[in-house]
């Protein structure tokens, strides 16, 4: 292929402008000037924009004062029931405590109860925050005395309740029978024996 002087002069040109090209272009894209980050502009705020954001945070600042009149009343509610848990340093104090509660009210029934036996349980979790210790009692009672008993524990401020009731054979003469009575009582999630291994 025999190529014109014209067109010889042509490619020579083109052989050497492209890598000078090139290496002018390279120079310039890594100087720090062209790649030094461009300030960025804060975008425009349209004013209708603004007026919908300001009515936004008034409606929010308005309903701060009602939420915190509702957290204000849930704590006084939690401080009324949280009067209800069992007191002491340690889940033993606090079934200690539980059993006092039990003698409590089978001391003032007519005539007052005595318990045979006392069985205290294992605490558990009762919930995130709280934990259970409970004390079963067995105790030889009528029907009625029994009745009167479980209304006299459910009147007490302390947050106990009857997990387990069970009945026995009852005495052919005096009606009374034995009764094993389980009843927990609510106290706070620290007074928990920490399990091994938990941090």
């Amino acid at each position: 292929m025999n190529l014109q002087p014209r067109e010889r002069k042509f490619l020579i040109a083109w052989a050497i402008c492209v890598p000078v090209l090139g290496l002018v272009y390279w120079l310039s894209d890594s100087s720090p000037a062209v790649n030094a980050p461009r300030a960025s502009t804060a975008p425009v705020e349209t004013i209708d924009h603004a007026q919908k954001r300001l009515a936004y945070l008034r409606n929010a600042e308005a309903t701060v004062s009602g939420k915190q009149a509702v957290l204000e009343q849930a704590k006084a509610e939690l401080a009324t029931r949280e009067k209800g848990l069992l007191p002491g340093d340690s889940a033993s104090q606090a079934q200690a405590q539980l059993l006092q509660v039990l003698q409590r009210v089978a001391a003032t029934q007519n005539p007052p109860l005595q318990m045979r036996q006392v069985e205290l349980g294992q605490p558990k979790t009762f919930g995130e925050n709280y934990g259970l210790v409970t004390v079963s009692v067995t105790i030889d009672a009528r029907i009625d005395e029994i009745v009167n008993f479980l209304a006299g524990l459910n009147a007490q401020p302390e947050a106990v309740a009857t997990d387990d009731l069970r009945f026995g054979a009852a005495h052919p003469k005096s009606k009374a029978m034995p009764v094993r009575l389980t009843v927990s009582g609510v106290v706070p999630r620290k007074l928990l024996p920490q399990k091994k291994g938990a941090s």
